[in-house]
């Protein structure tokens, strides 16, 4: 069972480049955040028209999230919004069960992380509020004991050799140590970042910011995850980053990143 997490920056802008990963790789769970659309206005006839359901949560020209399943698996259960604050309208947050007749049920989220800065601003107490409360939810969902996969942009930076140059972000929110420690507290809570538990190495990067030649000098910081509860890693079998997807033209400033799990 491959599980895909990719920031498109606008479904719109990004809608081949999607279609085209959907063709060539055919994963069977994509969880798309930063849609920068409504539910209406995603482009959900071609996106099924490649064998995909579709389940957004949608809002107008920032945030928003999707999880597209590929055929005969089905969602069920559908989750729109992180518990925790009633409040909290922005489109962040979305879940879903996820199975079929050989596989054995797991349940997915599509998160958009705030980013956080200005950090002298309220978006960073609302980066630090959202990520207790998805600590809080992340312990609860472990404790039915269904695989759970947390997947997204978190917008964090956990350890400096998850930047190529670490010393540019450090007063900037994703790497502030309050960022990282609350990172840290959602690991604590049993779960594992399936790509460094793949493979350890520096240099592995998904983002790539549009400016002062971050992408042709690999300028990079790794920002997108996948935690996996205990149930979920015990099926890990690889993790993987889709770097070529960066080259396109007119490219998201973030990659898919993948796992495979064992689908029992």
């Amino acid at each position: 069972m491959r599980i895909t997490t990719w920031n498109v920056n606008s479904i719109k802008q990004r809608l081949p480049h999607l279609l085209g990963f959907l063709d060539e790789a055919k994963p069977d769970v994509v969880c798309l955040q930063e849609l920068k659309c409504q539910d209406e206005s995603f482009p959900r006839a071609e996106v099924e028209a490649a064998g995909y359901a579709v389940e957004t949560l949608g809002q107008k020209a920032y945030n928003g999230v999707a999880l597209l399943v590929r055929s005969p698996l089905a969602l069920s259960e559908i989750r729109r919004g992180l518990p925790g604050d009633e409040e909290d309208v922005q489109a962040r947050y979305i879940e879903a069960l996820i199975g079929g007749e050989d596989l054995a049920p797991v349940r997915v989220a599509s998160i958009y992380l705030p980013n956080g800065n200005p950090v002298d601003s309220p978006k960073y107490p609302y980066k630090l509020a959202f990520l207790e409360r998805l600590r809080r939810h992340a312990r609860a969902l472990a404790e039915v004991e269904i695989p759970v996969v947390l997947a997204g942009d978190y917008n964090v930076i956990p350890e400096p050799e998850d930047a190529a140059d670490p010393e540019a972000w450090r007063s900037d929110a994703l790497f502030l140590a309050p960022s990282r420690a609350a990172f840290r507290a959602l690991l604590a809570e049993g779960y594992t970042d399936a790509i460094r538990a793949c493979d350890p190495r520096d240099g592995l990067y998904t983002f790539w910011d549009y400016q002062a030649g971050c992408w042709p000098r690999n300028q990079g910081i790794r920002i997108d995850h996948l935690l996996l509860s205990p149930q979920a890693a015990d099926r890990l079998i690889s993790a993987s980053v889709q770097k070529h997807l960066r080259g396109l033209d007119k490219p998201s400033d973030h990659v898919p990143v993948t796992v495979e799990l064992a689908r029992t």
